[in-house]
């Protein structure tokens, strides 16, 4: 079974404020009449969507960067971005540097962090 496949078969589901749902680069919800807001979530894994060995501000750039441009795909522009991010552990120089990389592309494009997740790996 493919990605969509997957996602026709199980977690596709309607409601009168999903314009447009599961399925697509982003969804686009209208809670009240005459605004519609676009939601994006893409995860990126080590050894899939980037090597080990990058460096922390390209993948930190590249974090937002891919919900960016879903929003784009979309005709939409981002305000706000949540952030989940699952480490191994804490380096503080990896952090800052992923941070800065972030920080550096949110703010060319007035974007706002206002949340997320944090979290342990392995």
């Amino acid at each position: 079974m493919n990605e969509f496949e997957l996602i026709g078969r199980y977690f596709k589901r309607g409601a009168p404020s999903v314009l447009l749902g599961v399925g697509d680069d982003a969804a686009i919800v209208r809670p009240t009449p005459g605004l519609d807001l676009h939601l994006s979530a893409d995860m990126l894994v080590e050894g899939r969507h980037f090597f080990a060995d990058v460096s922390p501000r390209a993948l930190g750039h590249k974090t937002l960067a891919v919900n960016l441009s879903d929003m784009a795909a979309m005709g939409a522009r981002a305000r706000w971005a949540l952030l989940s991010i699952a480490l191994p552990r804490a380096d503080e120089a990896w952090v800052a540097e992923f941070a800065a990389g972030f920080f550096a592309l949110a703010d060319a494009h007035g974007v706002e962090l206002i949340g997320g997740d944090t979290t342990g790996a392995r």
